[in-house]
């Protein structure tokens, strides 16, 4: 797709999105005629870029459903536009996020208002330089920080994938899987070295919730009590997750297979005392660990306060 036609494609699905969003009744064939495309171009757009929004169709005519309009600024458009433009080039990138966004028929004490975007400001050239690289399986050159210093990185990039609104490279270093923030990379250069695009690699990217991936996935079980058990059961909060059991109480057993433990410590951190890890022990031994470290009190050295 060149340039010129993704700005087209973009440009009309922002204007089919200000006019949903307005309450709009779209006819596609007004709408074929002012954008000067064919009938099924604007049958797909409703059909297939729009599936995740959700549309009502009366008499041949599309519209929002009374319930949502007037949810989305007109950044979030120009956004969602761009993201349903290029979705055939992305197809880690999840509508999770978006269907979570418009789904406001379930009210509880969890406020949603909206999904925040890293903004991608003057960097555009790098990423679609990494688009660019990806399409055509050339490897690219660029600097990272690591815990000791920044490293020179040599990768062979797969995907950009956007976990709730961030930016990531899954790419392949040294025969392993890896993910690079996109923010933080730094000096990105493409080189002339070509390479072959590796199929199971790009199954795990398809199959995985988060942006942690592992070759040795952690097994996690974790007991929920009743009280968080709603939530879990309406939205995966942990990656991969899935519920093993019902219990009688009302709680519930979830399991999931993540590629690092801080795919879980910090989401059972925030809902403690709701959640325990059942296996394996030593992640919930560095819970307790940790909230012992927390309740002791502070050394006579510590600043005190005001």
């Amino acid at each position: 797709m060149s340039s010129g036609t993704h700005d087209t494609l973009v440009y009309r699905l922002a204007q089919m999105l200000v006019k949903l969003n307005q309450g709009e009744s779209l006819d596609p064939d007004e709408l074929a005629r002012e954008f000067g495309v064919t009938l099924r171009t604007v049958q797909r757009d409703l059909n297939e870029r729009f599936a995740y929004l959700p549309l009502e169709k009366h008499e041949g005519k599309y519209r929002m459903a009374p319930a949502f309009l007037g949810r989305l600024s007109l950044k979030d458009v120009e956004r969602f536009a761009a993201l349903a433009g290029v979705g055939g080039l992305f197809p880690s990138l999840s509508t999770d996020f978006l269907r979570d966004l418009f789904d406001a028929r379930v009210e509880s004490t969890l406020l949603v208002k909206g999904q925040h975007f890293e903004d991608l400001g003057s960097r555009q050239a790098e990423f679609k330089l990494l688009e660019q690289a990806i399409a055509s399986h050339r490897c690219v050159r660029f600097a990272y920080p690591s815990d000791a210093a920044e490293e020179a990185v040599l990768a062979q990039p797969h995907r950009l994938v956007n976990i709730k609104g961030i930016w990531y490279l899954a790419a392949k270093h040294e025969g392993r899987l890896k993910t690079y923030a996109f923010s933080k990379i730094e000096r990105l250069q493409m080189t002339a070295d070509a390479f072959e695009p590796d199929a199971s690699l790009l199954q795990k990217l398809e199959a995985e919730d988060g942006v942690w991936m592992s070759d040795t996935p952690i097994e996690v079980v974790l007991l929920v009590d009743k009280e968080a058990a709603p939530y879990f059961r309406r939205r995966k909060l942990i990656a991969n997750q899935v519920v093993e059991k019902e219990l009688a109480d009302g709680g519930l057993i979830i399991a999931a297979k993540v590629g690092h433990p801080n795919q879980v410590l910090p989401i059972v951190r925030y809902w403690l005392p709701h959640l325990k890890i059942v296996s394996p022990a030593s992640l919930q031994k560095e819970i307790e660990q940790g909230l012992a470290a927390y309740l002791q009190p502070p050394s006579s050295g510590a600043p005190s306060p005001g």
